[in-house]
């Protein structure tokens, strides 16, 4: 074999097992990147237990490093497999790995940020991929097609909200005065929110009859803005799916796919299970 294929062989089978899970291999690399990804974030908790750290604080300090190790090697490795780095690199999950790498090399500079490895939580994700749960992703695709739908509507309906709450709150500044806890309007606006959203912090009171009475309408109105959102979304929701179902079902430019097949050259996902090419760029795939 010559030094140029053994180069081509050995990036093709190291890229195949980094980010497919099709293989043995594969998926084994990916179940020990989750078992890490998850190691790493008891590590991070525990060492924010007073008790625990003082007792195992070099023991945890150690093992963070290493599994950080592990995380900055692969992140090369996955540079160093694909034909367009950049692809990756500036990708939804390139960002992800490298915000789950830096922040060990961080703590040098800012003491403490190294808690920010529990951003590698959102590297579980990829348990979609691994376990094939690809058949489920349609199902958040529509809730988020719903409310991405609905933006322009709840963005209105707060707005609304954040007038009322504006406007509420300095009745209650006129009525309370600062005697009562009212001591501004901004505070007052504050309060306001947090009895219309039904939390209730307790920290300010109304006193007067008339005060209690303007609370009261406001906690009732409170119930009824909790549902509008929710019967915003619902109804694009019920819209997306009856217009799925008045579609063509699988059809060939959107069949699902449950292969975990990326090219190497452009790093497509999305291909057919019985794909031998790339669909963008025509690469061998295998």
């Amino acid at each position: 074999m010559s030094p140029t294929k053994n180069k081509t062989y050995w990036k093709d089978k190291l890229h195949e097992i980094i980010y497919e899970a099709d293989t043995p291999a594969g998926k084994l690399f990916d179940v020990v990147l989750l078992v890490l990804i998850l190691a790493s974030i008891i590590l991070v908790m525990l060492e924010s237990v007073r008790n625990i750290d003082a007792k195992y604080h070099n023991a945890l300090y150690v093992g963070e490093w290493i599994i950080t190790i592990f995380f900055s090697i692969e992140y090369i490795l996955r540079i160093i497999t694909v034909k367009k780095p950049f692809k990756y690199i500036f990708s939804f999950y390139g960002i992800l790995d490298l915000l789950s790498t830096i922040p060990m090399y961080i703590s040098f500079v800012f003491a403490g940020s190294h808690a920010l490895v529990t951003l590698r939580a959102l590297r579980l994700l990829r348990v979609f991929r691994i376990l094939k749960l690809a058949r489920y992703l349609g199902a958040s695709n529509q809730l988020r097609d719903s409310i991405i739908a609905s933006r322009v509507k709840i963005f209105v309906f707060l707005f609304a909200v954040l007038i009322s709450s504006v406007i509420f709150g300095t009745i209650m500044y006129l009525v309370e005065g600062e005697d009562n806890g009212f001591t501004n309007i901004p505070k007052s606006v504050y309060w306001c929110i947090v009895t219309l959203t039904t939390v209730g912090f307790g920290d300010i009171a109304p006193q007067t009859a008339l005060g209690q009475f303007i609370t009261t309408i406001i906690m009732i109105l409170g119930y009824g803005i909790i549902a509008v959102p929710t019967g915003i979304v619902s109804a694009e929701y019920s819209k997306s799916l009856k217009k799925s179902e008045n579609d063509t079902p699988n059809p060939p430019s959107k069949k699902l796919n449950l292969n975990t097949q990326r090219c190497s050259n452009c790093h497509e996902s999305y291909h057919d299970d019985d794909a031998n090419f790339c669909k963008v760029c025509g690469n061998n795939l295998h």
